[in-house]
């Protein structure tokens, strides 16, 4: 999967987007980016974020000040999310909470950065940043599938990231690695999960509290 990131500069933030959108292939008709002299332009990753039209197709994130659009997953990729969804449905059921498989932004609190996981648990009355993005520390758990353009992201970068917005869990489902993998961090102490747990994909992995459960990994086979 391409992804586009780039620090934020307005001018040429506006020129790389709009060409990453042009050459990628997509069936969908594109949005189109209009600068308008009526509004102040943005200052900052976020506040362009706010001023980006919907793009169908794609998503964005704001990572360490960084603008990133990418290309939305493959077949194979949402296939990870929703069955995850569906393995924790009787955990939703029981504790009345809710999960999405995407489509659902997330504030970071702190740096105030907004993303968009491949998987969201979170209570009914999770606080949120306004009235489209969930705030982090309401959070139950964030899952993300790794994507060959997301790998550093989600190995390296998103960790650090959900542990300083105290989302309690992050579960990442990586079917790029080798041997296929299921990793849960948890058990955050000074802004850093400090317990990491790492199973081949097959093999059962526990979902700490408040989940407290284990969950079958060999849903993510095939």
């Amino acid at each position: 999967m391409q992804y586009l990131e780039c620090p934020f500069d307005y001018e040429g933030t506006i020129s790389v987007v709009a060409v990453a959108i042009e050459n990628t292939p997509t069936p969908r008709e594109h949005a189109h980016l209009v600068v308008s002299n009526d509004k102040p332009m943005p200052r900052s990753a976020r506040e362009l974020f706010e001023a980006f039209p919907e793009l169908p197709g794609f998503r964005a994130d704001v990572i360490e000040g960084n603008l990133i659009v990418s290309p939305v997953g493959t077949p194979e990729h949402a296939r990870c999310a929703m069955r995850l969804f569906r393995a924790l449905i009787p955990i939703l059921d029981e504790k009345g909470w809710e999960a999405w498989a995407g489509n659902v932004d997330v504030c970071i609190e702190g740096p105030r950065e907004p993303v968009e996981p491949d998987f969201v648990m979170a209570p009914l009355d999770c606080p949120r940043w306004g009235e489209r993005e969930l705030l982090s520390s309401g959070l139950i758990m964030v899952a993300e599938v790794v994507s060959a353009g997301s790998v550093v992201r989600d190995r390296k970068e998103k960790p650090a990231l959900y542990a300083h917005g105290s989302v309690p869990i992050y579960l990442m489902i990586d079917t790029l690695a080798a041997p296929q993998s299921i990793t849960v961090h948890h058990n955050i102490q000074h802004g850093a999960y400090r317990t990491t747990t790492t199973v081949n994909v097959g093999s059962p992995i526990m979902l700490p509290d408040p989940i407290n459960l284990e969950l079958d990994t060999s849903i993510f086979k095939g």
